[in-house]
């Protein structure tokens, strides 16, 4: 139990600053939720409103939940829960990789079972700490709920769902980790998880039941086949039942279980799914710089780009659903309006807008993942292999730079293509697919200064770029896409490049914020090229 504990210790050391931005941030989302909501919809009627908007519109109740009540502590569960849910699938999926296979592939975990450790103990530290990291965070959410005046036993259930949720992808990680052979592998096979678990969840929720006055919904089978869902259907605020949360631990117990399977019938860095043999000779592509960084890439960019691709189909075959839905209920095109700022136009543009902004996350994640790539090849002595050929330091980071700017275009791109085809596909006029591409490419700049300033913050403070970049991404995702919608100050949405994104609705679109930002990043492009120069190799 003292090496369980030493081990414990060393992982909260290691997490502190990750885990206080993951935990204090959705607490603070969920407390600026109810506030808002409060403000917004403080009319009963007005909810009521609302909620059955919601449910004349599939599309809503995708993104959203489901109903279940036209009070403001119901109204604000269908209006948070899921995403908090999502938030939270991700944090665990992360700090399970984190603290198995990324520790076997550095060799750290070697060096631990060679102690009385062994290869268990390290893998049972990790399971009770990442079960209080999601006590901790069920707590902490239940207390901004309560703070914001909601009722108690509500925002405790509402707290343990989404530890209960957490805990299930903590174990999911766990699995992808003995899956997988490399941290980037594992972590994409979770975060894809994390992914269905959430379309899921939304198909069920899409296609439930209303009930006879649309404030309730009955959700379908899809629903139950989500651990999100699961969490969901604790109808928080309302019938207030943990009993779904069994089938939230009995899955956990199941992929806990088969871990300990699979590490006791693998070596020590290996993994199920062996990774493909390479070719005898190597293509001349891999002489350069630039071909070498594309190849230990592309695999992520593809990943990123199959994300991107499955958010433009939802775009091109959800925008005109939206445009019926609001011929029936004008006020739809306010509420698209205040999903974006300076959102004006036609409410096919808006929600095509709306969506992209998505769109432009993951690009700007794939971007992150490239520069953290490039971190993971210095820590590990390869950059020093290359660095040793007639390579500069500048030049390497420049390949990798580009290799960035050419993910974050083909992210892009993929979206904009598949809301094209699938607004064909319905027999949409080529208007859409023009606004598909025009809302990529406005997503372009922010995703080039996360890109951008992230390779600084690399040169700069190597040993900062896996967390503050995720960090960073992780802020402006929440301040860009839902600071509007939870009441933020105007200045704390600033912060986040994507509210700086051009809107490209209307008969006119304004550029000058797009303009500014590929200025700034080609200025922070500059400032890490010269400074690399000048920086030393850091493994630390």
């Amino acid at each position: 139990m003292n090496a369980v504990f030493t081990l414990m210790l060393q992982r909260i050391r290691r997490d502190r600053l990750q885990l206080l931005i993951w935990i204090v941030g959705i607490a603070l989302l969920a407390l600026f939720t109810v506030s808002a909501v409060d403000k917004a919809y403080g009319d009963p009627s007005g909810r009521q409103n609302i909620l059955q908007l919601a449910v004349a519109n599939p599309s809503i109740l995708m993104l959203r939940g489901t109903p279940e009540g036209g009070g403001l502590d119901q109204f604000v569960f269908f209006e948070i829960f899921t995403f908090i849910a999502l938030l939270a699938g991700l944090m665990n999926t992360f700090l399970a990789v984190r603290h198995s296979r990324a520790e076997e592939e550095s060799g750290r975990a070697e060096f631990l079972a060679s102690t009385p450790a062994g290869r268990t103990l390290p893998t049972v530290a990790t399971i009770v700490y990442g079960a209080l990291v999601n006590v901790v965070n069920g707590l902490f959410l239940a207390i901004a709920f309560i703070v914001g005046g909601l009722d108690a036993k509500g925002s405790i259930v509402a707290g343990c769902a989404t530890a209960a949720v957490g805990l299930t992808f903590l174990a999911v990680g766990l699995s992808a980790a003995q899956l997988m052979r490399t941290s980037r592998g594992a972590n994409g096979v979770a975060a894809a998880a994390v992914t269905a678990a959430y379309v899921f969840r939304g198909i069920g929720d899409a296609l439930g039941t209303p009930s006879a006055d649309h404030l309730h919904m009955t959700v379908a089978w899809w629903s139950w086949i989500s651990p999100i869902g699961w969490g969901q259907q604790t109808l928080a605020y309302d019938q207030n039942t943990l009993t779904p949360l069994l089938l939230n631990l009995a899955l956990t117990a199941a992929f806990l279980a088969l871990v300990f399977v699979l590490q006791s019938q693998r070596d020590s860095g290996a993994s199920l799914l062996a990774g493909r043999l390479g070719r005898v000779d190597a293509r001349s592509f891999l002489s350069s710089s630039f071909g070498l960084a594309w190849r230990l890439q592309w695999p992520t960019v593809v990943g990123w780009c199959v994300g991107s691709a499955f958010g433009g189909l939802l775009t091109g075959t959800l925008a005109q659903a939206v445009s019926s839905a609001a011929a029936a209920d004008p006020t739809v095109e306010k509420i698209m309006a205040g999903l974006i700022p300076g959102g004006k136009g036609s409410l096919v543009q808006l929600f095509i807008s709306a969506i992209f902004v998505m769109v432009g996350v993951l690009a700007a994640a794939c971007a992150t993942q490239v520069v953290i790539r490039m971190r993971q090849e210095e820590t590990e002595g390869t950059a020093e292999q290359v660095l040793a050929t007639r390579v500069s330091r500048a030049r390497w980071l420049v390949s990798y730079l580009t290799v960035g700017t050419v993910s974050i275009v083909l992210v892009l791109l993929s979206g904009a293509a598949a809301s094209s085809l699938s607004s064909w596909a319905i027999g949409d006029t080529s208007a859409q697919a023009e606004d598909s591409f025009s809302a990529a490419a406005a997503q372009l700049p922010a995703a080039l200064v996360y890109l951008t300033v992230l390779a600084l913050v690399f040169v700069l403070l190597p040993g900062w770029t896996v967390g503050l970049g995720w960090t960073l991404l992780g802020l402006g995702a929440v301040f860009g896409l839902f600071g509007g919608l939870v009441g933020m100050p105007q200045w704390a949405r600033d912060l986040s490049p994507f509210t700086h994104s051009p809107v490209p609705v209307g008969t006119s679109t304004d550029w000058t914020g797009g303009i500014w930002m590929l200025c700034i990043a080609v200025a922070v492009a500059i400032l890490a090229t010269v400074g690399m120069k000048r920086r030393e190799l850091n493994t630390a």
